[in-house]
């Protein structure tokens, strides 16, 4: 497993703009009065882009995303909330550029302090699990 070390901590003015810039018009994430405790949901299309962000610490040679497998968004993410990623290599696989690999990855990001569970023993994520991705990017060879 891939540690990326680093952290973001959610700050609203950023999400909500990054939001618009999506044009993701969900009410959800700008009207706070929605909610019953008053909060505003981080759009799920920023904690991806938050955690693929974050994977460059560690996977700073992987070029770009070929494929999505597949992802969920396993809990709710809100401001002031600090993201953390960690990515584990699922497959590897040969392209026809015999100068370009692929790996499968598994990126999955987490609320708080890091940890490598993802999943309690009733098979349920774990409440700090934001994110959990599977795709394939290319890498040089």
């Amino acid at each position: 497993k891939i540690d990326h070390i680093d952290g973001v901590t959610i700050e609203e003015a950023e999400h909500m703009l990054a939001t618009r810039l999506w044009q993701n018009t969900s009410k959800v994430h700008f009207d706070s009065t929605l909610r019953p405790d008053g909060k505003r949901l981080i759009y799920g299309g920023h904690i991806i882009s938050l955690a693929h962000a974050l994977s460059f610490n560690g996977l700073a040679n992987a070029q770009c995303i070929a494929a999505l497998n597949s992802g969920i968004h396993a809990n709710p993410c809100f401001s002031g909330m600090t993201v953390r990623a960690w990515s584990e290599v699922m497959d590897k696989a040969e392209t026809q550029d015999p100068n370009i690999g692929a790996l499968r990855l598994r990126l999955v990001a987490q609320a708080g302090l890091k940890s490598f569970d993802i999943k309690g023993g009733d098979g349920k994520y774990l409440p700090e699990i934001l994110l959990d991705l599977d795709y394939w990017t290319f890498i040089p060879r």
